[in-house]
């Protein structure tokens, strides 16, 4: 998995078997080059000769996939013909579902060359061709991995964007067979799972952090653990009509990007470059306290994932968010306790579409995404 934040690719090498909890033998983070991670953010916007550009970071990211692959193989001892597939998202330059379309680059067929195994890959276009959102896609495997017979939890994602699952009682069996197949297709005990993207999350926060401290990212939220606040900036913020739209939906960088800061900071010139980031951490705590106040009535406990769950500033604000909210009283915690570490759970559930794709088996759930019916995710590339 490389995602919004766009810093590198996660993986693990995972074992499946029916009757089983997903079984991880290694895991492996791969770094991107500055060269690359330009090239990448320059894709998110129109430009010049873009179809070779994208061909060329395409292939540039496959090799990368393949460097993690590889050191997943040599961590966990396992050989290339032992694996049945690598499961691959891409890197999302473009998600207009709205218009029919999402783009995440890729080149499984190199990656396929390069590291011998069968390559799944381009897991969203499906579900837009069958109307739905593409996204998120995680929400099914949230519900086979951390749903809870006796409560409603919420997984909440603090990726570069954030968003949650909202995960009812189960009430019934969560490992059904190999392919992880649900007791109801979008139901879990008769309940509907939902899952949508919240807005903006590390996206900001590491844009502002490279322009006032030159890191990657505000580490330990030390930048906005030193600021404070700013209630007339957070209102601007939130004042986008993505908060208020109805699920389902989903966001990127087409929306929440520089761009959209720089023209919701004007007029707040003279405000501290920590108290921006401090109302940058609020932005997102806010948007989704407000969204499990809506969608996860009796919500019991949140449990993060993502690069925000290392952002202890960041995981402070969303309890506050929750408690200034009706849903107060909410531990935050991260998957760790559920018995993931959070920077595994995305590259897992890849790993875990790609098997539903092996499968045949349906990999969206059309409550969550809109999609106009159960579809498998996936395109294969033979080894």
């Amino acid at each position: 998995m490389s995602g919004t934040s766009m810093d590198g690719v996660d993986g693990v090498a995972v074992q499946f078997r029916a009757g089983q909890a997903p079984r991880v033998l290694a895991d492996a983070f791969v770094g991107f080059a500055d060269g690359l991670r330009e090239a990448l953010f320059a894709l998110q916007q129109p430009g010049e000769n873009e179809i070779e550009r994208e061909a060329l970071a395409a292939s540039a990211l496959a090799a990368r996939y393949a460097v993690c692959c590889h050191e997943l193989l040599r961590s966990a001892n396992v050989a290339p013909a032992r694996v049945r597939a690598i499961g691959v998202h891409g890197q999302t330059v473009r998600h207009r579902p709205e218009k029919g379309y999402t783009r995440q680059i890729n080149n499984p067929a190199l990656l396929a060359e390069m590291t011998h195994i069968d390559v799944v890959a381009d897991f969203r276009s499906r579900d837009v061709a069958a109307g739905g959102q593409g996204a998120p896609l995680v929400p099914a495997f949230h519900a086979q991995v951390f749903g809870a017979d006796d409560e409603t939890r919420v997984v909440c994602n603090l990726g570069g964007i954030s968003n949650i699952t909202v995960l009812p009682p189960a009430r019934a069996p969560r490992h059904q067979d190999n392919a992880g197949r649900p007791a109801e297709a979008d139901g879990f005990g008769g309940e509907a799972i939902r899952g949508f993207d919240c807005g903006p999350a590390n996206v900001l926060l590491d844009e502002w952090a490279q322009r006032h401290v030159g890191m990657p990212y505000d580490e330990g939220g030390r930048l906005a653990a030193s600021g404070a606040v700013d209630p007339s900036l957070l209102n601007v913020l939130l004042d986008e009509p993505f908060f208020e739209q109805a699920p389902p939906k989903s966001t990127g960088r087409d929306l929440f990007n520089a761009r959209w800061l720089d023209a919701k900071l004007a007029g707040f010139e003279a405000l501290a470059p920590a108290d921006v980031q401090a109302t940058l951490a609020a932005l997102t705590a806010v948007s989704v306290a407000r969204e499990i106040e809506r969608h996860a009535p009796g919500c019991r406990a949140v449990y993060v994932c993502g690069g925000g769950a290392r952002n202890p500033e960041l995981l402070k604000a969303l309890e506050r968010a929750l408690d200034m909210s009706g849903v107060r009283g909410v531990p935050v915690m991260t998957t760790e306790a559920l018995g993931v570490p959070p920077h595994h759970v995305e590259s897992l559930a890849f790993a875990w579409l790609a098997m539903r794709c092996i499968e045949r088996a349906a990999g969206n759930l059309p409550a969550v995404t809109g999609a106009a019916g159960e579809r498998v995710l996936g395109a294969i590339y033979p080894r």
